[in-house]
């Protein structure tokens, strides 16, 4: 949520959480939005009926209908009032084509401010090998958990101002905030 907040989230805007699971954002996001300004997917929406049952303070607070079923990111029924996405720890589980499809498809929302989103990162050196993270976590190119060089993240986001974020996540990943160029 503090990402989120620094990327200018305020409770009048409309979050999409991307890869959501069993709501572990959502139990924080939807009690700070304002009531149907919250959506999310993921690839199962038994995990997000689940979260919904057992993580959220005031299940009233956010219809089910807003938890959707998307294993291709093509953001079915989301609305297009969406200001701020994010996909926190999504990526690196699954192969690079999977990020810029997320980013191209994230382009049909009109009011878009700032989607979040992190990833490994591995040294150009070492990017076509497993790639031992600062604290521990190997990462792979080719499997999860996977890793990306900073320049294929940029190259993966035509149309888009890419910024680093120096804040510590776990497992080293690296948070990045997206921007329409």
């Amino acid at each position: 949520m503090a990402a989120l907040r620094d990327a200018g989230l305020a409770p009048h805007h409309h979050l999409l959480d991307i890869g959501a699971g069993a709501l572990r954002l959502g139990c924080k996001a939807v009690g700070y939005l304002a009531p149907g300004h919250y959506w999310a997917t993921d690839a199962s929406r038994a995990l997000l009926l689940a979260g919904h049952a057992r993580e959220l303070e005031d299940p009233a607070r956010l219809d089910p209908a807003q938890l959707i079923e998307d294993g291709d990111f093509a953001f079915p029924g989301v609305p297009d009032t969406i200001t701020h996405a994010i996909a926190f720890a999504v990526f690196a589980h699954l192969p690079g084509e999977c990020f810029a499809l997320a980013l191209a498809n994230l382009a049909r929302f009109p009011r878009l401010e700032a989607f979040l989103f992190t990833v490994f990162l591995a040294p150009d050196a070492l990017a076509h090998t497993a790639y031992r993270q600062a604290d521990g976590v190997v990462t792979h190119p080719d499997r999860p958990p996977r890793h990306l060089r900073e320049p294929e993240v940029h190259d993966a986001a035509p149309g888009w101002v890419l910024t680093r974020d120096d804040r510590l996540l776990p497992r080293g990943q690296v948070l990045f905030t997206a921007r329409r160029d």
